[in-house]
């Protein structure tokens, strides 16, 4: 059977296929009756499930992070789809399914993504090539690489997220680069190293993303300098100046750029703060991309303005209704 296009239902069709549970709400209506809001999803979105009082002994064993296969029709529900059971979820053995069917991912092809990355590595020269060879030219850490979110949740927190975050740094810093007549290269290796250290801070699981013991204990900036540096190591000592090796370790520091936000180091070069506003911008705009196309934010299709604020971006979000084409 063919996986589930979640986007793509329209109330009144049939479900029968295999989702991850994604969370379970236990809830109490106003009344005092039990019920219990799972949210059901694959790699293609997420379906919300309302089980009311008769049927919630009939999921006792349903928890986040299993797969189980569903029964049902899609319905309206104070003007949102939802998904109507028909028949109680059955938990799928555990073991017997594959992350990546039920995960969200990027939608961009993460060859042609490498294929930009690779472009940019051929403009690089020198010391600069050989340090960020270290990492992308590793067969082995690019497939980690690829497989890894931008974040556990928020913006690109999908498989393939850090890879599409790194791209979109990087062209958002070589292009305001080039205005402020800064270093092109020197600006895109920092935009390919400066998240390095989510490689080891993430961990991709049927039950979603998490950290990694080192990823709670460290973070992934402190990470991502303890991994440069590692491989910086094996390189000839005549290959990185130490203020070279400095300014790469400076990326990685600073490009929060403020301690409350978990920077080291505020940014202290052109580069360094470009970096920064272009971490920032494709975060944030992923943040922006994403919530006009929530179901929580925007439950019916008629409303303008978000029904409540985005946690992602501590606001409200508008959803223009006018077009501009």
């Amino acid at each position: 059977m063919a996986p589930l296009d979640i986007p793509c239902l329209a109330l009144g069709d049939r479900v029968q296929h295999e989702l991850l549970v994604r969370e379970r709400d236990d809830r109490v209506t106003k009344s005092g009756d039990p019920y219990v809001v799972l949210k059901l999803g694959n790699a293609s979105g997420v379906l919300g499930v309302n089980i009311w009082k008769e049927h919630v002994p009939q999921i006792e064993g349903v928890r986040p992070g299993q797969v189980v296969q569903v029964i049902g029709t899609i319905e309206l529900y104070k003007g949102a789809k939802q998904l109507k059971i028909t028949v109680p979820p059955r938990v799928v053995a555990q073991g017997a399914a594959n992350p990546d069917e039920f995960l969200p991912r990027i939608a961009l092809s993460v060859d042609e993504l490498w294929t930009r990355v690779d472009a940019w590595r051929a403009e690089m020269k020198g010391s600069l090539r050989r340090a960020v060879d270290l990492f992308f030219a590793d067969d082995a850490f690019r497939e980690q690489f690829a497989r890894t979110p931008g974040a556990t949740r928020g913006h690109h927190a999908l498989i393939g997220g850090l890879l599409l975050h790194s791209c979109e740094v990087a062209n958002i810093a070589r292009e305001s680069v080039r205005t402020m007549r800064g270093n092109v290269a020197l600006v895109t290796a920092g935009a390919l190293l400066h998240d390095i250290g989510k490689v080891e801070s993430y961990t991709v699981e049927l039950s979603g993303f998490a950290y990694t013991q080192a990823g709670h204990l460290l973070g992934h900036i402190v990470l991502g300098s303890l991994m440069l540096d590692r491989r910086m190591r094996t390189l000839p000592a005549e290959t990185l100046s130490e203020s070279q090796r400095l300014e790469l370790h400076h990326f990685i520091q600073s490009h929060h750029g403020i301690p409350e936000y978990g920077a080291a180091v505020r940014p202290m070069t052109l580069e360094a703060e470009i970096l920064h506003f272009a971490d920032q911008s494709s975060a944030k705009g992923n943040d922006f991309s994403e919530a006009v196309h929530d179901a929580e934010l925007f439950p019916s299709d008629d409303l303008e303005f978000s029904a409540k604020r985005s946690w992602r971006l501590d606001r409200r979000v508008w959803r223009r209704t006018h077009s501009w084409e």
